[in-house]
């Protein structure tokens, strides 16, 4: 057996690490894909109702050449008002692979959530907090049988 001990073995990597928060965009690319059957043309918006979930609403913000933008949340009554939550923005990196929650609601109704807020700090940490939730929760709605079907089908830029 030959050994070379200038050859660097791979380390696992620690949680909360730039590495490990691109491996956590990589696993939300995956997981958004299990509830949106098509990532870059998604449907411009929809609804996803289930039996044992709340109705999941998906909206495309933005679409162009290379990023899909989105936004994934549940609508609850509040004093009369329609109040989103979680409230979080997703940006689909197509040519990459990766999802990444951008924003997340601040003020939310939800006790456990109320740590997932994009107030200025320290930027890696909020981002892995933010996105590992979005990791959790794209779990748990697949779980739950939300999909959404169709899609925009249009060419970046057509009108």
């Amino acid at each position: 057996m030959i050994a070379d001990g200038s050859i660097a073995l791979p380390r696992p990597t620690q949680p909360g690490s730039f590495t490990a928060l691109m491996h956590l965009y990589e696993s939300n690319y995956l997981r958004l894909h299990w509830l949106l059957d098509d990532l870059v043309a998604p449907p411009a918006a929809g609804c996803s109702r289930t039996k044992s979930d709340l109705p999941l609403h998906l909206e495309c913000l933005e679409v162009s050449a290379y990023t899909t933008t989105l936004r994934l949340t549940y609508f609850f009554e509040e004093q009369g008002a329609r109040v989103a939550d979680p409230d979080l923005t997703v940006r689909v990196y197509h040519d990459a692979g990766l999802a990444e929650a951008m924003a997340c609601r601040r003020d939310h109704l939800h006790h456990a959530l109320k740590d997932f807020d994009t107030a200025p700090g320290e930027e890696l940490s909020r981002r892995w907090v933010r996105n590992n939730m979005l990791n959790k929760w794209l779990e748990y709605c697949y779980d739950h049988g939300h999909r959404f079907y169709g899609g925009l089908r249009r060419a970046v830029g057509a009108p």
